[in-house]
């Protein structure tokens, strides 16, 4: 590997597409994760049952449901705030850490942002399988249901838990890229480890359970809230009270299939940002010149 293969920059697109690759993967534990935070007290089942469910139910292709949502969210979620912390990169100092925080905080802003619609229809997908017929909302996919959504509830309920998604956007931002950013720093100066599978494996599997760890009590409020019906709270603080009232743990609902995901999922994404970066990237100007 050349010196100049490890100043290559990333292209644009690349934190998307990366993602979308990886959610396909990882999508299964996803689905069982969102199934288990939306359960309430009185219809609590183990995760084994809540996976039996989904097979009885749909078979092999229901550990699918709602992925063209997932795949809808990372390619805006994800891309932006991959895009912006990289760009970003610009115009502060990389190598400090409350650069690279503030850095992650602005792109986790942004992306969590634009990535609200998909993140409602995302968790309405997924929870719909485990609901009887008649109460299901049967979107055919992504599309579907965002416009189904702005039709029957308005457009305000494509935005709903946007507050908590745009916190836990800011907190994954910097719980896997700016942490990934600092282990790979401190990997490299410590140890002299160079570019290659090895180092990234590493670099994203701290970043990837640090990430779940931050962002799961954020994660269950966002997806209880997303999936309720119009009425069912009164706010936030109405979902965070009802889920403080079942047990303080139950904000670490789905903990371990979050962990089985996103730590898996995290690991593919960078492994393939890594490679995307070395083969299809581009040398800035300096670059370029020396």
């Amino acid at each position: 590997m050349s010196e100049n293969d490890n100043k290559r920059l990333p292209r644009w697109w690349s934190g998307g597409v990366c993602s979308a690759i990886a959610v396909t993967t990882t999508h299964p534990l996803d689905l069982v994760k969102v199934q288990l935070q939306t359960q309430t007290q009185a219809e609590k089942v183990s995760v084994g049952q809540v996976i039996s469910n989904i097979y009885q139910k749909g078979g092999v292709t229901g550990f699918y449901s709602g992925i063209s949502a997932s795949w809808f969210r990372q390619l805006t979620y994800t891309t932006a705030r991959f895009a912006l912390y990289e760009y970003g990169k610009n115009f502060v100092d990389a190598s400090n850490v409350s650069a690279k925080v503030q850095l992650a905080t602005f792109a986790g802003v942004f992306g969590g942002i634009v990535g609200v619609p998909g993140d409602v229809v995302t968790v309405r997908l997924q929870n719909d399988i485990k609901l009887p017929p008649e109460k299901r909302r049967n979107y055919k996919h992504v599309f579907d249901g965002l416009y189904r959504i702005q039709k029957e509830e308005g457009v305000k309920s494509l935005f709903r838990g946007a507050v908590p998604a745009v916190t836990r956007a800011v907190v994954l931002t910097i719980g896997t890229n700016a942490t990934y950013d600092q282990v790979k720093q401190v990997v490299q100066g410590t140890f002299g480890t160079k570019e290659g599978l090895p180092l990234h494996f590493l670099t994203s599997t701290i970043a990837g359970c640090i990430g779940t760890i931050m962002t799961q009590p954020i994660d269950v409020i966002k997806t209880r809230y997303m999936n309720a019906k119009p009425g069912e709270y009164s706010g936030l603080v109405a979902v965070v009270i009802s889920i403080f009232k079942e047990s303080p743990m139950a904000f670490y609902k789905g903990f371990i299939p979050a962990l089985m995901r996103v730590s898996p999922n995290t690991i593919i994404t960078f492994m393939l940002y890594e490679q995307a970066r070395l083969r299809f990237g581009y040398l800035p100007p300096n670059a370029k010149k020396e």
